[in-house]
């Protein structure tokens, strides 16, 4: 996968991209993660890439030149035998559709992702009609600039590609990817201070293990956020367990 990052400040990305799972599967080849600075693309003698809006208003708004000019320089991703592949051109905007782990495995599919970071009062609505693909939010909050949420998105796909998690069941049983909040974790010793670890996970059986673990990740989901099962079709098994859970209640 090749990853494109337009963005006024590359500099915000060299720690992310260096160190961790990003830093490993950047070392193995996995990913390509690139940051292009688009003010290198500004078509004028001061390199301006944003200016005031048509209509009146506070703020500036990021012209569409530079950055139209920046996506179209990337270099192509293509293989033999078959067309380019267009990418991904993914907007981070608080506007944009919230991000969530089914759209981080989407995304995972794609062979080349391009994002681009904004920052003052928006962008020329040209950028959203004729350049993007998606408009992605984090979250109903304004941060400075899309830089941050870039890091998340792109954290969240990258560890989902083959050969990135030491163990490739860590992606499948996290939080969200099932539907459910992640079950408890414990590891040695076994007792700490007064506090012991479930004898079911000490128990070497692999079927009741799982089941506990199912079973806790859908007490968690129904304490923490059980928005999340409102539309969850759940099994006989499960419909059980939330009778049990709303008895304790």
């Amino acid at each position: 996968m090749r990853i494109d990052v337009l963005t006024l400040f590359p500099e915000m990305f060299d720690g992310v991209f260096s160190s961790s799972i990003l830093g490993k599967a950047r070392d193995k080849g996995i990913v390509s993660l690139n940051t292009v600075n688009f003010r290198d693309y500004a078509n004028n003698k001061h390199n301006t890439v944003d200016d005031y809006p048509y209509g009146g208003g506070g703020g500036m708004v990021l012209k569409p030149e530079p950055i139209f000019a920046a996506v179209e320089a990337l270099p192509v991703h293509e293989q033999p035998g078959e067309e380019q592949i267009k990418p991904r051109v993914i907007l981070m905007c608080p506007q944009g559709t919230p991000f969530t782990q089914k759209k981080a495995e989407e995304l995972s599919s794609e062979q080349h992702l391009v994002f681009i970071c904004g920052h003052y009062e928006g962008y020329d609505e040209r950028i959203r009609q004729y350049l993007v693909t998606d408009e992605l939010s984090i979250g109903d909050y304004v941060l400075t600039g899309g830089e941050l949420p870039a890091m998340v998105v792109i954290d969240s796909v990258v560890r989902l590609l083959p050969g990135v998690l030491g163990n490739e069941m860590s992606a499948v049983t996290d939080s969200f990817s099932t539907g459910l909040l992640e079950y408890p974790h414990y590891t040695r010793p076994a007792k700490f201070r007064e506090w012991e670890v479930p004898e079911m996970l000490m128990s070497g059986h692999h079927e009741n293990v799982r089941k506990w673990r199912r079973k806790e990740s859908l007490f968690r989901t129904l304490e923490r956020r059980s928005d999340l099962l409102v539309d969850r079709e759940l099994s006989k098994e499960e419909k059980a367990w939330v009778a049990e859970w709303h008895a304790r209640q």
